[in-house]
């Protein structure tokens, strides 16, 4: 009988250079997906308002389109569908204040070009503070 000579085996090892880096791989990843609260460095005291102050309701300019494209000012209907009458209505009704806000309610079934000749109008006037009424469809 032959024996052969104890051989010391091998002890199994571990890499552990490839779990460092995959956790350092996670690390940069969580730290760079991570949102950060950022607060402003400023110390701003805001102003107080009581309960008795009103505030000033401003008035505002409404324009109307119907559905045949007849034009609305202040809910009296201007005579005609031509750009000029509502220029000319606009000028009376604004003056010179340039900052009253303009709301233009227009028909779903009125003509587009209708819609554009308001938006025209009240873009040559210099009135910016312009909004389109819409309502929400019912579902």
């Amino acid at each position: 009988m032959k024996f052969r000579p104890f051989e010391q085996e091998d002890e199994a090892s571990v890499n552990l250079t490839p779990l460092i880096d995959v956790v350092f791989l996670l690390l940069i990843f969580f730290m760079v997906s991570t949102t950060f609260d950022t607060t402003s460095e400023i110390k701003v005291e805001l102003p107080q308002a009581s309960p008795e102050q009103r505030i000033q309701q401003v008035e505002s300019l409404s324009i109307v389109i119907d559905p045949r494209g007849y034009f609305y000012l202040n809910g009296k209907r201007l005579k005609n569908q031509s750009a000029d009458l509502l220029l000319l209505e606009l000028h009376r009704v604004v003056g010179n204040n340039k900052e009253l806000p303009v709301v233009i309610k227009s028909d779903a079934g009125s003509p587009v070009q209708a819609m554009v000749t308001a938006l025209d109008v009240v873009g040559r006037m210099g009135l910016q503070r312009l909004s389109i009424a819409t309502t929400k469809p019912v579902e």
